[in-house]
């Protein structure tokens, strides 16, 4: 009898052992159950692959952050407002407020790292007609910073045309353009399993940032470069 409270010291141990792997294997199951089918976010950042994030030397607007963050974290912020997808003709050129195009996450990303790109497009036709695809032949300031030909046609003056290769994960940097046909989007600083970046766009079928890069064929892929030191 003088050894039964040692031996039941002894036993302690071994039962809150027994208690916590308990508690883990229900905490297990809990989660197997409630939260395992809820699919977390399937991108990953850049560090993940080793590539470097380019900067701009450019701070157009003067808010500290740089030109080509500015124009992707813009572009991600009009997208998560959800605008309503219309395309129309608008007098003074410019779509109400919540509405809009793939096109008008550029000239509002732009605005925001503070560039009047409408103004800058129209200067550029009204000295060069003859090098965009105009409707009627004839500028219209109401509508020609809106449509992508124009705007691959102004890229393809004064910014610079990288490549279109989705698989050179490094030259594909936040706050990139890549023309489609018919479509533009903004590049983001998010990336999938294989490195390549996610794009910022408005679709007919909403506003999204997403794994989308290769699901239309890329014609083209431009870098913001003015005011460039």
């Amino acid at each position: 009898m003088d050894n039964a409270p040692e031996t039941t010291a002894k036993r302690r141990p071994r039962f809150r052992f027994f208690r916590l792997l308990r508690a883990l294997l229900i905490a297990l199951i809990v989660f197997m159950l409630v939260l395992a089918p809820f699919k977390l976010p399937a991108w990953y950042a850049r560090v993940r692959f080793g590539v470097a994030t380019l900067y701009s030397s450019a701070d157009a607007d003067g808010d500290l952050i740089d030109d080509y963050t500015d124009i992707m974290l813009a572009a991600r912020r009009y997208i998560r407002s959800q605008p309503e997808y219309v395309s129309d003709y608008f007098a003074g050129g410019y779509p109400p407020e919540g509405q809009g195009v793939c096109a008008d996450v550029i000239w509002r990303a732009l605005k925001e790292a503070g560039y009047d790109f409408k103004a800058m497009l129209d200067q550029d036709v009204g000295a060069h007609p003859e090098a965009y695809p105009l409707a009627n032949g004839l500028p219209d300031s109401n509508i020609d910073f809106r449509r992508v030909v124009n705007l691959r046609v102004f890229f393809e003056r004064h910014c610079l045309e990288l490549t279109t290769d989705a698989d050179d994960v490094a030259a594909w940097q936040p706050g990139d353009f890549v023309i489609y046909d018919g479509h533009i989007a903004v590049i983001s600083d998010r990336r999938n399993a294989q490195g390549q970046p996610y794009v910022i766009h408005h679709t007919g079928h909403g506003a999204f940032e997403e794994d989308a890069l290769t699901a239309r064929r890329i014609l083209a892929h431009f870098r913001w470069a003015l005011n460039e030191e």
